[in-house]
């Protein structure tokens, strides 16, 4: 196949492919960009296959069908109207496609028979004959051209892929290669090496290559490749060390990913004998085989008849189960049950499923291009049959009304069709999720009946590099609200669609938005978020006002949905992740050993210079109780003052010279004074008391650094000396509203005329070598010392030294907020981090490595979020109900996947944990769904109390809304008289000094008593009172 050089050199728009690149890397991405793919079909999987690999950045796209678009059609594809229907599949959404990437030219085949010459994969979806199909399969291979064919009939998908002979794989699972440091490497044959325990387990297993880099004592070590035998979670063993006088410590080992080959086999050979097939549902297990044999038997079935069987024609799908039999005579009666569910919905083309598998799919067309990631080896079915009823519903519930709804109607029925379009919906968050969930919900029809309504809401502006996921939004759309956008592009999709786009966050702070007034109207939130904090803020409103909750995430080419329902799961937050791990104080600022620490260093220095320093001091600049405001922070006032005293007189630029200057000085504090201060409070031979080398370990022995502005590093690919002085003067300029430059020219020559004084390490300095050592600092320094000036009257000093608001004729500084997107602002942080790890001997990185790090990036990628967008939707359909069948737990399924390896599994939620307590001497038992719900009116506290005391029979001793008490049994009673005749809502307002929001309808109480028979505590769920 004559393709172009892989390895030719690209330009990737790292603005656009940003979040992307984490998933794929550079290497993977360059040979996407040299991949030409063909899809055949373009129904509603097709088209979204082809909008995940043109999000992706392919070479090319060809499309290639002339089939007609029909009513069916408009159940999957997002860019089909009703004034489509007739005209050519592939020329009707062409146009739209064009628009998703600039970069990827989507072309339209007009040819009888599919172009083949110099693709990289071809997609087929539809239209062909089972023996079409397997001789479209041969040609590919003897084209090297991948195959992949993939069908979505009603709730059931197959996907097959054939990647040749000797498909080489050059990662298999995406994974981060593990990484650990050394502590001692044994002189012996074969050397053992040891690892540090308090950094984690190597993670290795025997076979696994490793690299070292920086070993001390072994230095032949240094750059060289070896294959490990591991010999326990810390150790593990490599060749002959005895080359070596001593053992060696110290150094860093790297995890040498290995390429692997796989063989795949073609269509005709994997029909008959499938072989071994991925499983997505335990509990289904022996599912594959089953829809293999039914998938066989509907092929056979379309090119018998040439079509599928029409939706309500019970013969037709009777005749598939027959035809099933016959290639399968032990089918045993669920099994023909469940061919004949496929059959019978075969006309259906869901949404919901055509992103699930055009998530997978999409991922598949790109290892094909990339050799990045594992592929699937033949077939892959996958249904969702929990969501059907258990006998077919009646012909008019299901025959086609000429409408877009056809395809649901199909499988689902008319009256739950009607059902959706009901919904009351609140979609929180319009990012890639939320756009890929807004197309869903257009095509099934949520919110698009009479008394249907979504509200969607985020706070979040479009940027570039939202582009490459976030499919509804354009370059035009740049800078407008995420939410307004992705409404408009859902209307677009769906004019019936009644959306309402909001631009706030969610929050205690827009409650009087986001009230009980809101979410009593609603029938569902579906959480589209990139944070935890508001996932566990929409669990609570969920479960206080007994909603379900969609909730779904991505990471990478992992993801993952959890569907939430009232009283039959547990809620969201009843399961949470540990808390990240925070890095030591004294690791940050003295005794740094992984590339993590210096960059979180390099942020804590840009927060406090540009950000902090400058709010400071505007501070003191506008606000005329500014010594009472500093007063009020005793911890901090001298800390304050002194940074103030350096912006605005010690430190106070008026020329970008000064600036130049500044940052030059800073370069000798930061990376040259300060490193040789530390090895004269710990010289490199120093011995603990333990008899042990103080640098061993984790701490690794630093050198300074002399000034080079012609420095280049190689590992990072950066001048870091000179891009420091750069980034610095800039941000400090800008600090000032001083006007910079990067020209080189000038910024070397105010860097000649700098003088920097020379250094001596001084005696009495205190470094902490440790946190406990630290902590007793921090203890000592908030008491004075003798001889010592008293702070408070240290602040004054400075304080009064401080030249007035006033002489600085209108001064106001602008505070430079970290924005990891922001290119200027990262090459400040990673030259700064490449600094501090050049003094430390760690491994410097580029800035698009220290952007992952330093930014926390959240590595994202198309495919992913359809996949579990089209999860998550058919969790939907559970809620919408069932058509005569009433919905256990275990009809409901949360998954997670990886589509890298690739994995699925799909499992049954958790109930709800239960509470049991005895109240009127029997058993009640509750968890976190329930509440007293309290419908009596807006009555007096009294009458609230003697109401909730007769029926449960408790002696009340306290009610409380908040931190407000509202009644205790030993409080004031003539205050308390008062307030019992008082209505609830007033009492509430009475004291908790506050006016309730007029539309809040609800006061949350916590009650407390005891059991009036036998004095015992009763454990009750809150009181959840309606006073309106």
């Amino acid at each position: 196949m004559d393709v172009e050089d892989p390895t030719a050199e690209q330009t990737i728009d790292e603005s656009l492919y940003s979040r992307q690149l984490y998933v794929m890397g550079h290497a993977a991405q360059k040979k996407m960009m040299n991949a030409n793919v063909v899809i055949v079909g373009l129904s509603g999987l097709g088209v979204e296959i082809a909008k995940n690999i043109i999000l992706a950045g392919v070479k090319s796209v060809t499309l290639h069908d002339p089939s007609p678009v029909t009513s069916f059609d408009l159940g999957g594809n997002f860019y089909f109207t009703e004034e489509d229907i007739g005209k050519p599949r592939a020329a009707t959404c062409h146009g739209k496609l064009s628009e998703l990437n600039q970069y990827v030219p989507v072309t339209l085949s007009t040819s009888d028979t599919i172009p083949l010459a110099n693709m990289r994969c071809c997609v087929v979806t539809c239209g062909y004959n089972g023996a079409e199909l397997v001789t479209l399969n041969d040609q590919c291979r003897a084209m090297d051209c991948s195959f992949i064919m993939t069908n979505s009939v009603g709730v059931f998908g197959q996907i097959f892929v054939d990647n040749g002979k000797e498909f080489e794989i050059s990662d298999t699972d995406g994974e981060q290669p593990h990484s650990a440091q050394i502590e001692a490497i044994t002189v012996e044959n074969p050397g053992v090496v040891k690892v540090l325990e308090d950094q984690g387990r190597h993670g290795l297993e025997t076979g696994d290559v490793v690299e070292f880099t920086r070993v001390k004592g072994m230095p032949f070590l240094n750059e060289t490749k070896h294959t490990v035998t591991v010999t326990g979670p810390y150790t593990f063993s490599i060749g002959d060390t005895t080359a070596a006088a001593v053992p060696a410590t110290q150094g860093y080992i790297n995890q040498v990913k290995q390429p692997k080959t796989m063989n795949c086999r073609t269509l005709g050979v994997s029909l008959e004998e499938p072989g071994e097939m991925m499983i997505s549902d335990f509990a289904k297990f022996d599912r594959p085989q089953m829809l293999h044999t039914g998938f066989r038997a509907l092929q056979k079935y379309r090119d018998t008849t040439g079509s599928y069987p029409l939706p309500g024609d019970s013969a037709a799908a009777e005749s598939v189960v027959t035809l099933a039999k016959e290639i399968d005579a032990d089918l045993d009666s669920n099994s023909q049950k469940i061919i004949g569910q496929l059959a019978s919905g075969s006309s259906g083309c869901l949404s919901p499923m055509c992103a699930l598998l055009g998530g997978i799919v999409g991922q598949e067309v790109l290892k094909s291009c990339s050799a990045k990631f594992t592929p699937i080896n033949g077939f892959f079915y996958f249904d969702a049959t929990e969501s059907l009823p258990d006998v077919p519903l009646p012909a008019v519930d299901v025959k086609p009304r000429n409408c877009r709804y056809d395809s649901q109607i199909a499988v689902f029925g008319f009256a739950a069709q009607e059902r959706i379009c009901k919904l009351n919906y609140f979609l929180v968050g319009a990012g890639a999720i939320g756009c890929e969930m807004l197309k869903n919900w257009a095509l099934m029809g949520v919110g698009c009946g009479e008394g249907g309504q979504v509200h969607i809401t985020d706070m979040d502006r479009i940027e570039k590099s939202n582009l490459s996921r976030q499919f509804l939004f354009r370059n035009t759309d740049i800078n407008s609200a995420k939410s307004l956008c992705g409404a408009k592009a859902a209307k677009a999709m769906n004019p019936g669609m009644n959306i309402l786009a909001h631009e706030q966050r969610v929050g205690k702070e827009t409650e009087n938005l986001f009230g009980d007034d809101f979410y009593d109207k609603l029938d569902g939130v579906c959480t589209a978020l990139d944070n935890v904090e508001a996932r566990l803020y929409m669990d609570q409103r969920c479960l206080f006002y007994q909603l379900p909750m969609l909730e779904s995430g991505t990471l990478g080419t992992k993801g993952n949905t959890q569907i939430v329902v009232p009283k039959l799961t547990e809620n969201y937050g009843a399961t949470r992740d540990p808390p990240e791990k925070s890095i030591p104080v004294c690791t940050l600022k003295n005794f740094p050993n992984q590339i993590q620490h210096t960059l979180q260093w390099a942020r804590d220095y840009f927060e406090g210079a540009f950000k902090q320093a400058a709010e400071d001091a505007n501070q003191y600049l506008t606000n005329p109780n500014f010594e009472e405001s500093l007063n009020a922070q005793q911890n901090t006032k001298l800390d304050t003052l002194k940074q103030i005293h350096k912006t605005l007189v010690l430190e106070r630029p008026t020329t970008f010279a000064d600036c130049v200057s500044w940052s030059r000085l800073k370069f000798e504090e930061m990376f040259n004074n300060s490193i040789r201060q530390l090895l004269h409070n710990f010289p490199p031979d120093q011995v603990t008391s333990a008899g042990t080398l103080f640098w061993s370990g984790t701490k690794r022995c630093p050198k300074s650094l002399d000034f080079d502005a012609s420095a280049v590093c190689e590992e990072a690919e950066m001048r870091n000396h000179f891009d420091f002085i750069v980034a610095a003067a800039n941000m400090r300029a800008e600090m000032f509203g001083i006007e910079g430059t990067v020209d080189e020219t000038v910024i070397l020559n105010m860097l000649s005329s700098v003088n920097v004084p020379a250094f001596e390490p001084v005696d009495g300095v205190k470094i902490a070598a440790n946190e406990a050592e630290a902590k007793e600092q921090k203890e000592g320094e908030a008491t004075p010392q003798s001889g010592m000036m008293d702070p408070d009257a240290e602040a004054k000093q400075i304080l009064g030294s401080l030249p007035s608001p006033g002489s600085l004729g209108g001064l106001k500084l602008t505070p430079v907020e970290f924005d990891k997107d922001i290119d200027d602002h990262m090459l400040f942080v990673t030259a700064c981090s490449n600094l501090r790890a050049l003094n430390y001997d760690i491994k410097t990185e580029d800035t698009h490595k220290s952007r992952a790090i330093a930014g926390k990036i959240i590595p994202a990628i198309a495919t992913t979020t359809a996949l579990v967008t089209g999860l998550i939707c058919l969790e939907l359909y559970k809620l919408v109900g069932t058509p005569n069948k009433e919905l256990t737990i275990e009809a409901y399924k949360s998954a997670f996947c990886n589509l890298a390896i690739p994995f699925m599994t799909l499992s049954e939620p958790q109930p709800p944990a239960k509470t049991e307590t005895v109240v009127n001497g029997a058993k009640f038992t509750w968890s976190p769904w329930d509440c007293i719900d309290v419908n009596i009116g807006n009555v007096t506290l009294g009458e609230f109390i003697t109401w909730y005391s007769d029926k449960y029979n408790v002696e009340i001793s306290m009610v409380s809304y908040g931190v407000a008490m509202l009644f205790s049994s030993f409080g004031n009673k003539e205050k308390l008289k008062a307030r019992m005749a008082m209505k609830m809502s007033d009492a509430v307002q009475d004291v908790s000094k506050t006016i309730l929001p007029d539309n809040q309808l609800f006061l949350v109480l916590e009650v407390m008593g005891d059991d009036k028979d036998t004095d015992e505590e009763v454990d009750m769920p809150y009181v959840k009172f309606r006073f309106k």
